[in-house]
């Protein structure tokens, strides 16, 4: 190993973090479970039966839908994909490759909710598909299918259980076993480990063509080394250099996170392009067009790599937009100790429904709380309007005392707090910036 490529080094950790976390996140999925969802087999569905809680400790999950997750490996050739009739209820099935393009979209926006099927190719592959079955093409081997169901309560569990058994996902050669997420070599040192999963999943599964190039750069690194790890021989003081700039390429990220580098507006970040870094897979329901593929290129690694670590599967802006805040009106953090109010007038325009959801900080976790709620919006049961139409809620960490307050509580953690506004296939007002959100006000 050369000297401490520290600027190199870095650039390694923005390109290869989005690949890096999401593969990580893909054998948790598979191997051990995330929260509600049980550890599942390649090519099968993992339903989670509940809503999202703080048992689930995975990054900004949303609290509104029914997940049902399914990691998907076809190194056994073509899968089948089918979806049943949801009557019009909201669903999506969003397609996530391997270095984290949302390549494909199935559902209530792009499909429409008719029971249908679709015909899941592997890169490269040759055929064709059966009469009324569409094609999807996958960029890598392995991706994940991210499926969320709307729910509006308890009592419509039973019918999205019966909604999401009867998604079914079918090998077209049933007797192929996955070859899976390839692993790394336990001896390299915990410190260079990053740079081994860079390298052996970067082979495994290539990036897109337009990405190349960068991969190229990283070579004095490594990770294009085909073979035996090249870290193995890494002295203990070398392995602790290259590790201490990996972690602090990991905290300038946080930080990046926190002061953001999305248009801000009444204290919230408005990153709803934060996910247009795929300029080169556009399968069924994903939009190719100007307004979703203008990232520049020397910003799209670092902004996919804050996508990944900031809210992993998120979606494109045309199916869902995310608005996060650190801070109230006036710019100070969120902090437990006190008491704020949103007052929407209007609420957010959207063609499915909207969602305030509390996380922590820095682990954007939903946080337990005595109300068992970690969202509100326009599905939420029981809330309150203003006689206006508007809506005021009432962000605290301890139980409001008036009723209207109390139907209106989204509790907060007792430490800083980060809310995210999610609005479902959105109106374009929200988009272009037409609708603004206005800001979080503290109560003195």
């Amino acid at each position: 190993m050369s000297p401490t490529p520290t600027s190199l080094l870095q650039e390694a950790f923005i390109f290869g973090f989005p690949l890096v976390f999401n593969l990580d996140q893909v054998n948790r999925y598979v191997h051990e479970g995330v929260g509600a969802n049980p550890a599942t087999p390649c090519n099968n569905s993992s339903h989670a039966r509940t809503p999202a809680g703080p048992q689930d400790t995975f990054v900004s999950i949303n609290n509104d839908t029914l997940y049902s997750m399914a990691q998907i490996d076809l190194s056994v050739g073509p899968v089948l994909l089918q979806t049943p009739d949801t009557a019009g209820r909201y669903f999506v099935m969003q397609f996530v490759d391997a270095w984290t393009n949302n390549f494909a979209y199935v559902g209530h926006r792009a499909t429409g909710t008719e029971a249908q099927r679709f015909l899941l190719m592997p890169p490269g592959w040759e055929g064709t598909a059966p009469a009324g079955t569409r094609v999807i093409h996958a960029p890598t081997t392995v991706f994940s299918i991210v499926g969320r169901w709307a729910c509006s309560g308890d009592a419509d569990l039973p019918v999205v259980h019966k909604l999401q058994d009867a998604a079914t996902l079918t090998q077209v050669d049933p007797a192929a076993v996955p070859v899976g997420i390839p692993g790394v070599d336990e001896d390299v040192r915990p410190e260079l480990l990053f740079l081994e999963k860079l390298r052996v999943w970067s082979q495994a599964f290539p990036p897109a063509a337009s990405d190349l190039e960068q991969l190229g750069k990283l070579a004095p690194l490594g990770v294009t080394t085909p073979g035996p790890s090249p870290y193995l021989t890494a002295t203990p003081e070398q392995a602790a250099e290259w590790g201490e700039v990996l972690q602090q390429a990991e905290s300038s990220l946080i930080q990046l996170l926190s002061t953001g580098t999305a248009p801000l507006v009444n204290g919230w970040q408005l990153p709803f392009h934060a996910f247009d870094y795929n300029t080169d897979f556009f399968e069924v329901g994903a939009i190719n067009s100007p307004e979703y593929t203008s990232i520049p290129p020397e910003q799209k690694y670092l902004m996919r790599a804050g996508a990944a670590l900031g809210g992993l599967w998120g979606n494109h802006a045309y199916e869902a937009v995310y608005a996060p805040t650190y801070v109230d009106g006036d710019g100070e953090q969120l902090r437990g100790d006190r008491t704020y109010t949103l007052t929407l007038n209007p609420p957010p325009p959207a063609g499915a429904f909207w969602s305030l959801t509390m996380y922590s900080v820095p682990d954007f976790y939903l946080v337990e709380n005595p109300a068992n709620r970690y969202s509100i919006g326009s599905n939420t049961e029981g809330i309150v309007f203003d006689e206006d139409g508007s809506l005021t809620i009432h962000l605290s960490a301890t139980e409001p005392a008036d009723p209207v307050a109390r139907a209106n509580w989204l509790p907060t953690p007792t430490g800083d707090f980060r809310p995210m506004l999610r609005i479902y296939e959105p109106d374009p007002s929200v988009v272009d910036g037409t609708y603004v959100i206005p800001a979080i006000r503290m109560v003195e």
